[in-house]
């Protein structure tokens, strides 16, 4: 029977608020198609895309029919048939910089227990995978305890899984709590996908609608920290300084930060309610949206 692939929120919505409070493994996302793999009562090696079952008649981008040659992965299942195994077959999407050696490889990211109908952590099912059967695991880049945003963000940068060296990061990460359930008692993982990828997905695919709340630090930044502001700063340390010069990049980050804070945050607790807010998260995003809209000094 197919079973869908649960929905990888965006890091910040509600659906995974508090996800990173805890042990958290932090995976590398990769640019391919969902799919998965499981046996049925007859011992046929079955095999799903994101929403439907394959057949060879009505395969996705070969999937299907290479699952069907994976000696491997048959021996797994009817070892263990009541396992399900879900991952990403590696085609050509938005990213372009994978190794000419990592495209059509089935890479394991999750393994559902259909009886128990629970998801495996990580250190159960790799040991299982990675002994006695060659099946391609995707491992986590770190295993973070209460993770702040700015660590993930700097593992997001960090991915390069299965990249070409010296062509930058993939797409970004996911995010999983083992011991996590949200608010709505649901096991779900959060993501983040690099700035860079966005721009590549968006002149490959054109631009998509996200559903979802922003993080309050992201909505802060967008509303309050402007190119008004940046360049009202900036024309001031210039004029103290007669010019400006990289020496000064340390000066104009801090005192934007230091102005949105010490002129705009009543507003933003009036307007917000009263909002829960990470400065140091906030300081991240200001710092951010400063390089975003003043590239020209950096």
């Amino acid at each position: 029977m197919f079973i869908k692939y649960p929905h990888v929120e965006r890091f910040g919505t509600d659906e995974v608020q508090s996800i990173e409070l805890g042990e958290c493994f932090i995976f590398p996302k990769i640019d391919g198609t969902n799919a998965s793999v499981w046996i049925d009562d007859g011992e046929a090696i079955c095999s799903g895309s994101r929403n439907r079952e394959l057949s060879l008649d009505n395969d996705n981008a070969g999937f299907h029919a290479a699952i069907q040659e994976h000696i491997e992965i048959a021996g797994f299942l009817r070892n263990n048939p009541q396992l399900r195994l879900y991952g990403e077959w590696l085609v050509p999407h938005s990213l372009k910089t994978y190794r000419d050696d990592a495209w059509r490889t089935f890479y394991v990211f999750d393994v559902y227990h259909n009886e128990d109908e629970r998801f495996l952590p990580y250190n159960e099912y790799a040991p299982m995978l990675d002994g006695e059967y060659d099946i391609e695991l995707i491992h986590p880049l770190a295993i973070i305890k209460n993770a702040s945003y700015e660590q993930l963000l700097a593992q997001a940068e960090k991915n390069v899984f299965l990249i070409e060296e010296g062509k930058g990061s993939g797409e970004g990460i996911v995010i999983k709590n083992y011991e996590y359930e949200n608010r709505y008692g649901r096991t779900t993982w959060a993501k983040i996908v690099t700035n860079s990828f966005k721009d590549k997905h968006v002149k490959e695919m054109g631009p998509s609608i996200i559903d979802g709340k922003k993080m309050v630090e992201d909505e802060i930044v967008d509303q309050y920290v402007t190119s008004h502001l940046i360049e009202k700063t900036y024309d001031k340390i210039r004029t103290e300084n007669d010019g400006f010069n990289s020496r000064q990049i340390p000066q104009l980050l801090g005192r934007v930060y230091h102005d949105l804070v010490n002129e705009e945050l009543w507003e933003v607790v009036k307007t917000m309610r009263n909002p829960t807010i990470n400065f140091k998260t906030l300081n991240a995003l200001c710092i951010r949206r400063v390089k975003e809209l003043k590239p020209d000094i950096f």
